[in-house]
């Protein structure tokens, strides 16, 4: 499929599309990198060693140490969270009404451009 046009909604993609995400630590460090299209912006975090993303159960969804602020202009591309997710962010620290644990959002073409605030310190 490499090289050939895929159509992804009204995207035409003609190879591996990487969509940026900038990660902005509470200190106001700012690091910015490419997420793969179908990977979660906290294994993103994690590849690229972005400060302040534990992720201590590695994506599954059990703990709360990879919580994230989306950015105001990009909570409605991102959705909001699953039952499950809500019952997480029960356990981080310092929500919002934009927390998001990031091994839940999985990274999509329109994605491109990210933004996301990692809090001071993880639950």
């Amino acid at each position: 499929m490499s090289g050939s046009p895929a159509y992804i909604g009204r995207i035409i993609v003609t190879g591996p599309h990487m969509p940026k995400i900038t990660y902005i630590e509470s200190n106001g460090t700012s690091h910015e990198t490419q997420g793969e299209v179908g990977s979660t912006v906290m294994e993103t975090a994690v590849m690229n060693g972005v400060p302040g993303i534990v992720a201590e159960c590695g994506g599954a969804c059990t703990c709360a140490t990879c919580h994230v602020y989306v950015d105001g202009e990009w909570t409605e591309a991102v959705g909001g969270p699953s039952m499950m997710e809500e019952d997480m962010l029960d356990f981080a620290f310092a929500v919002r009404p934009t927390s998001r644990l990031s091994c839940q959002i999985k990274i999509k073409p329109e994605h491109d451009g990210l933004v996301v605030h990692v809090p001071e310190r993880q639950g």
